[in-house]
């Protein structure tokens, strides 16, 4: 088989738990582009968040970000967006702003948040979990569900931290009830993210190989969490994380070492050399 693209996850994936990149990984996606594959990324964070990891990679493909609500080279031209509606937006925010919760309306253009009821420590690091670079702007506002409706805030994802894991799955539930028809994905036990109806990395990286021209065995996806599950059931070789949970194993094809020990760069040597040899023997 010969592989084709190649869709990356980030956090957890490409990167190290010190949010850092290997030398090896380097070498290994220059290694692998210099051959002829399409690499991209596909990540929960923002789409700002998304391209500057892609800039330290050279990366210059479409990217997927906000779960797979958003696809573009760049933020004023993308090829394919789900937004949350803003009435919606404003009721889920309006629901949620009654359990004590982080919550973020991330936009491709910046992030509007609640002001928490809490020291201003913890509400800072709140801030630094989600990835977001430092030139992303924050807005933190005592009505977040208020500020959506007024200032018509249609996001592609609503990303939900809770401190208590009763008080997650109480609030998940409520919403889910009320919300039937929207996509909820978790990347830890007091944490849940809301995109629009059918708006997932799966979903996406159809829409990008089907824009390339690409079939679905010929990629590669690798990813650790539980929303990048469709996307490695999607591509003709799924794979997980070492130090992905044993559900997300359940639907690869192959389990690579954990982020911190070169998982995606041994993945890489692995599995394209081998291409690489058998195309040389063909010819």
């Amino acid at each position: 088989m010969v592989y084709k693209l190649l869709a990356i996850d980030i956090d957890g994936t490409l990167l190290r738990s010190n949010f850092r990149i290997d030398r090896e990984t380097r070498e290994a996606i220059d290694y692998v582009k210099g051959k002829g594959v399409y690499v991209t990324l596909a990540s929960g964070r923002s789409f700002p968040s998304t391209q500057k990891i892609a800039k330290a990679l050279k990366l210059d493909s479409y990217l997927i970000s906000h779960n797979g609500g958003f696809i573009a080279q760049s933020v004023d031209d993308p090829i394919y967006e789900r937004r949350i509606k803003t009435e919606e937006a404003y009721k889920i925010a309006d629901i949620l702003e009654n359990y004590e919760c982080h919550i973020r309306m991330v936009h491709e253009r910046f992030a509007v948040g609640n002001q928490m009821r809490q020291k201003s420590q913890l509400v800072a690091k709140l801030t630094l979990s989600t990835g977001d670079p430092l030139f992303y702007p924050v807005t933190f506002t005592e009505n977040l569900a208020e500020h959506v409706l007024t200032q018509d805030i249609s996001p592609p994802k609503i990303d939900v931290q809770f401190f208590d894991e009763n008080e997650k799955k109480s609030a998940e539930n409520y919403v889910k009830t009320h919300f039937p028809n929207y996509e909820y994905t978790s990347s830890s036990k007091c944490h849940f993210e809301i995109t629009a109806q059918k708006v997932t990395k799966g979903a996406a990286l159809k829409v990008l190989c089907e824009r390339l021209g690409i079939l679905p065995h010929e990629t590669v996806a690798i990813g650790d969490s539980y929303n990048d599950k469709d996307m490695i059931e999607y591509a003709g070789l799924g794979v997980a994380m070492a130090n992905a949970p044993e559900e997300v194993k359940k639907c690869a094809k192959w389990i690579t070492r954990t982020n911190d020990q070169l998982g995606v760069s041994y993945m890489i040597k692995e599995v394209f050399r081998k291409q690489m040899r058998s195309q040389i023997i063909h010819k």
